[in-house]
């Protein structure tokens, strides 16, 4: 197999043969992840801040400056990736 033929991998998962619909659900899982995982390490950073710096930071914050950007930016990405992915197998005729 040459490396044109090769499908896509991420982390060593290759990711040529899912779907569209599935290719649509990776990327949503993704920004999901991106979302929980930015917005807790936002709340512990203002738990941090505010503890520390002695000030009232509302937590709230931490959903609409950093949870949300950051999970809808990898969203868009993986939509972006993801589709790429399945429409570039698509047209290469591979499967």
């Amino acid at each position: 197999m040459n490396a044109a033929a090769q499908p896509a991998r991420l982390l060593g998962i290759p990711l040529g043969d899912f779907g569209f619909f599935s290719a649509l659900l990776l990327a949503l899982a993704s920004g999901l992840l991106a979302f929980f995982a930015s917005c807790f390490l936002a709340i512990l950073a203002l738990l941090f801040w505010n503890i520390i710096g002695h000030n009232h930071v509302n937590y709230a914050d931490s959903y609409l400056y950093v949870a949300f950007p950051f999970g809808a930016a990898v969203l868009a990405f993986g939509v972006v990736f993801f589709t790429s992915v399945w429409l570039r197998r698509r047209f290469s005729g591979i499967h």
